[in-house]
């Protein structure tokens, strides 16, 4: 994420602000120009403001001039919201919404467009259903089928999310990263399953005609294999092909949002690692490889490093072997090809 100025005071403002903390200035984001838009209080905008600005989900993001839309292109994608008179959901969708922003507007920036689903038998759109467990009901289950996410909002709470990775032995939890893992599916299912691209994920991440359910079951019964460390980017993704997809996929855009946001940012580092991470694009960033051994490693074990300094848990607890890297490479392949971009070469 590149940083953001205030275009009324070249204040320094952040992604998520809706105003300026400097001068004052209502903010909005303009996904289309991957721009910040500000103007006075009392003032109309420039472009039309989604509709949700003024409800609890507090969105900051613009809708795109002339499109004729209420809601702005995030907030489309929500269909199903949770019951807002519950005390507490309300906050619950504000924040599920404002790391659903971060991750749309880095898919926008590499060029795969995300569009609502119009209905069951959609098989492009997406659509997001957040809902909360009902007392004495079978618990909401997070995951992807057919294009449609389903998320639990109680993953918008810290204390609920720590204790689920406490219980599932996970080295780290985020809504973002939920977020991602479950989008990741949805880019499979819409760009690449029955395609000319299969073969590819297929032979890199393995047969996903694997019953699924049974994968999951002895995944939860057995564990992982002894080796997993070698072959996967964390113990989950070993349960079955799709679940290795998912989690390298979410892996490789959390390493481009980092990188591009460390680079624009002007990050150096110039103790032993002496690295100056480069500023990229999205949609032209080095070849995978060069990506996490030249630009993302020496930032993760920075950051690790500071974490540790600060008392926290290490930010980044993950290895990337060299089979691990070949299957970024193929992430990175097949997204590029889904946006119609050319794969990129070796630096």
């Amino acid at each position: 994420m590149h940083p953001f100025q205030c275009p009324q005071c070249s204040g320094t403002v952040f992604f998520e602000n809706d105003q300026c903390t400097r001068c004052g200035s209502l903010l909005g984001v303009a996904p289309a120009s991957a721009s910040m838009l500000g103007w006075a209080a009392g003032s109309p905008p420039p472009q039309p403001a989604c509709a949700n600005r003024d409800t609890e989900a507090r969105c900051n993001w613009m809708c795109d001039s002339g499109d004729g839309q209420a809601l702005c292109r995030s907030c489309r994608l929500t269909q199903v919201l949770p019951p807002l008179d519950v005390p507490g959901n309300g906050a619950r969708w504000r924040t599920i919404e404002q790391a659903k922003r971060r991750l749309v507007f880095t898919l926008l920036g590499l060029g795969l467009g995300l569009e609502p689903k119009t209905g069951p038998d959609d098989t492009q759109g997406l659509a997001f259903h957040l809902l909360a467990s009902q007392s004495g009901g079978p618990p909401v289950k997070t995951g992807h089928e057919n294009g449609t996410i389903t998320l639990d909002v109680a993953e918008a709470d810290d204390d609920h999310r720590e204790a689920e990775r406490v219980r599932l032995n996970e080295p780290t939890r985020t809504l973002l990263g939920h977020l991602r893992h479950e989008t990741a599916h949805y880019l499979q299912w819409r760009w690449i399953a029955g395609t000319a691209a299969d073969q590819t994920c297929r032979d890199a991440f393995g047969d996903e005609t694997a019953d699924y359910a049974q994968a999951l079951a002895r995944h939860y019964a057995e564990g992982p294999p002894a080796d997993w460390p070698q072959q996967y980017v964390s113990a989950y993704a070993s349960a079955h092909p799709w679940e290795d997809w998912a989690e390298t996929c979410a892996h490789y855009l959390l390493m481009l949002d980092a990188v591009q946001t460390a680079g624009a940012w002007g990050l150096q580092l110039n103790g032993h690692l002496g690295v100056a991470v480069e500023p990229i694009a999205l949609d032209d960033a080095p070849q995978a490889r060069d990506l996490v051994l030249q630009h993302w490693l020496p930032v993760a074990q920075f950051l690790t490093a500071m974490n540790r300094s600060l008392g926290q848990r290490d930010s980044y607890p993950f290895l990337l072997p060299p089979a691990v890297l070949h299957k970024l490479e193929v992430v990175q392949t097949l997204l590029r090809g889904a946006a119609g971009a050319p794969a990129p070469q070796p630096g």
